[in-house]
């Protein structure tokens, strides 16, 4: 990679046509259970897939949403809902059907394409009538049976790409806007930092419905590199194919990093590995020990981002083993400040917000007004940026040596195994459930997963009744938003303005976990 990252964006789909322009036409891009693309077959692929949509959607701006596991469909359609002039909604796998139903309607998604499964656990009401359902396999065959050409688009880099929906401390998903210059940066910015080159080979375990998850496609593919897509079960799985595929990256959040030193590594599988990269979660000094022991010749890029700027700081490789628990410095066109209350800069060792500027930022929450202006405000007086800045709400200190260090969170999100868990939404569905009058969710920091998830609730003392609780949120909540803990009370505390105290509820599980 070169000495300074190209600055310049280009239309997100245009990534296809850069690694094929580059001569990399015939390195391995995609490879699937059953086919393995080229960069020339992923871009014939992907321009099928757009000519496609862009005949049955119609007009350009309409929202298509994904709802399927890591495959041919949900790798390519980033690109050619881009090159199609469409916006891409992907749906976390994981979701059940009242969420998707939140984020089909509040997308106003005119099309949706899922596994078969997924798409049967829909009930009546969840999907707008002004919504097209349609089979992945489906949509794949009809795209590539009418074999649309349709080529690069010419879209503006300024242009809404796809919206991700993300927890908030409160209420429903909100929907992240995305332009296509958000995603170009990213992917150029990460391959830059990560020095990805075109045999490399990454091994997508995280997500696609989430930044970190799809970056891992892109920033791949911008350096003409190889991805393997994998849903696993276990953590053997993940080291099974980094052997298998000779991986070279490898990204991860805290829980599974802890589960993947656990384990024993093929031979093979450790002497490919050239870096592994993390976020989700800040890394322990022990598992960082962990990490680097196990993976002794492997560059380790520890990480902080989030979804409203894609990705803040990195640490330096050759800086971890002295400085473990740092954030690092900024990444490639990011520009951190770490500002008091007042705006202004906070002197070194001082806590104060970190505040994300530059073209990462993102473009707001999709049609709301208010959370948009709560979080994205005007950079402060001394950013070279200027323009909208990220105010993340996270209190970091900024070390002598210019070090980045992550203090706490301001607002009372939930991160679990790597997920950003609204505590108003697991709230909600016990409340729904008609069995309880008032609950509370928390994180309690746990070792393996960051937060353990602690459903205190009022209600009945019926035993029957508590065991269906459990059940009701089993059915209503996806896995990583079920309470690790549930905790039946007469009474809640309340504070001086009558509300519930949820300070003295954290304060009581923290006392109680370090008895």
């Amino acid at each position: 990679m070169p000495n300074s990252p190209d600055p310049t964006p280009l239309p997100l789909d245009h990534l296809v046509e850069r690694a094929v322009a580059n001569g990399h036409g015939d390195a391995p891009a995609l490879v699937l259970r059953n086919l393995v693309l080229n960069h020339d077959g992923l871009r014939q692929r992907v321009d099928w897939l757009a000519g496609w949509l862009a005949r049955e959607v119609g007009r350009k701006g309409q929202r298509v949403a994904s709802w399927a596991a890591k495959g041919e469909l949900t790798c390519l359609l980033p690109l050619a809902a881009a090159r199609a002039g469409l916006i891409h909604v992907p749906i976390n796998p994981l979701l059940k059907h009242h969420q998707v139903a939140h984020i089909l309607g509040d997308s106003g998604a005119v099309m949706l394409i899922g596994t078969a499964s997924r798409l049967k656990s829909l009930e009546a009401g969840d999907v707008p009538d002004t919504c097209r359902v349609i089979e992945e396999a489906e949509a794949l065959e009809f795209a590539y049976d009418a074999a649309l050409a349709l080529g690069p688009s010419m879209a503006d880099p300024a242009d809404l790409c796809a919206i991700l929906y993300t927890s908030g401390s409160t209420g429903k998903p909100k929907g992240v806007m995305l332009s296509h210059a958000n995603l170009w940066l990213g992917a150029v910015s990460v391959a830059h930092y990560l020095r990805l080159q075109a045999d490399d080979v990454t091994l997508a375990v995280l997500p696609l419905s989430f930044d970190y998850g799809q970056n891992q496609l892109l920033s791949t593919w911008y350096a003409g590199g190889s991805v393997v897509p994998l849903d696993y079960l276990f953590p053997r799985d993940v080291a099974k194919a980094c052997a298998a595929h000779g991986i070279t990256t490898l990204a991860a959040v805290p829980p599974l990093w802890v589960q993947l030193t656990e384990i024993d590594w093929p031979a093979e599988a450790i002497a490919s590995m050239r870096r592994l990269t993390n976020s989700g979660g800040a890394l322990t000094t022990e598992l960082v020990g962990d990490l680097r022991a196990q993976f002794p010749q492997a560059n380790l890029y520890p990480m902080y981002g989030l979804t409203e700027a894609f990705r803040s700081t990195y640490l330096d490789p050759e800086m971890v083993d002295r400085h473990p628990t740092s954030m690092g410095q900024a990444i490639p066109f990011a520009e951190i400040l770490v500002v008091r209350a007042d705006g202004s800069p906070a002197d070194p060792e001082e806590d104060g917000e970190l505040v994300h500027c530059g073209p990462l930022v993102a473009k707001g929450y999709w049609q709301d007004a208010k959370r948009t202006a709560e979080r994205f405000k005007p950079a402060p007086a001394h950013s070279r940026y200027g323009g909208t800045a990220v105010w993340s709400g996270d209190t970091v200190k900024r070390a002598a040596n210019g070090l980045l260090y992550f203090v706490g969170r301001t607002d009372a999100m939930i991160k679990s195994a790597g997920n950003r868990i609204s505590p108003q939404e697991i709230e909600d569905a016990a409340v729904a459930s008609d069995l309880v009058a008032e609950a509370v969710a928390l994180g309690i920091p746990d070792s393996r997963l960051g937060h353990a998830i602690h459903l205190i609730v009022r209600g009945t003392q019926d035993q029957s009744e508590r065991d269906t609780l459990a059940k009701i949120l089993q059915k209503e909540l996806p896995n990583f938003m079920q309470p690790h803990v549930i905790e039946w009370r007469d009474a809640m505390p309340l504070n001086a303005n009558g509300k519930i105290d949820r300070a003295a509820l954290y304060r009581e599980r923290i006392g109680e976990k370090h008895a």
